[in-house]
């Protein structure tokens, strides 16, 4: 089953809009992200829907930062983006009546449901911002040894 990289994905682009003075392109994001620009729009819409980016058109136009990182959690991005699940397993459903098919899935539902309930709990405890210091501190431990942040990042002036 394929990952929904989604999540990780918006929270990359958060962080770049950060260190960018300027607006970012849907254009600029596509090409860092190695997908198309109707993509970004249509997932960045969830971001400028909540209030944590704004778009402007035309020359000189992107997308900027709403909302300072540390007013935005791991929580609500995920939630822009649909709250999708978070476990590819769940229960069997082929026999209803069966008496160790229902013991097996209600101890499997209950299970699921209380590791959603702590992942969206620590979800909500992380702001982006506390992610932007991580970044800070591997950037610094990393300066002089070669690393880049990343590859569509090359420095830290762009």
């Amino acid at each position: 089953m394929r990952q929904d990289g989604r999540l990780s994905r918006l929270l990359h682009v958060l962080l770049h809009m950060e260190k960018h003075a300027q607006p970012m392109t849907s254009e600029r994001i596509a090409q860092m992200l190695g997908t198309n620009s109707v993509v970004v729009r249509r997932t960045m819409a969830g971001l400028r829907d909540a209030g944590y980016v704004s778009s402007e058109k035309g020359h000189g136009g992107g997308w900027t930062l709403s909302r300072p990182l540390s007013d935005i959690t791991l929580l609500d991005v995920y939630r822009t983006i649909g709250s999708p699940g978070f476990f590819a397993m769940g229960v069997a459903t082929e026999e209803p009546q069966c008496l160790v098919e229902q013991a097996v899935n209600s101890a499997l539902e209950r299970t699921l449901d209380e590791a959603e309930t702590l992942l969206l709990r620590r979800l909500g405890e992380i702001a982006i911002s506390d992610i932007a210091a991580d970044f800070e501190r591997r950037y610094g431990a990393a300066r002089g040894s070669g690393s880049r942040p990343c590859a569509d990042h090359p420095d830290r002036s762009s």
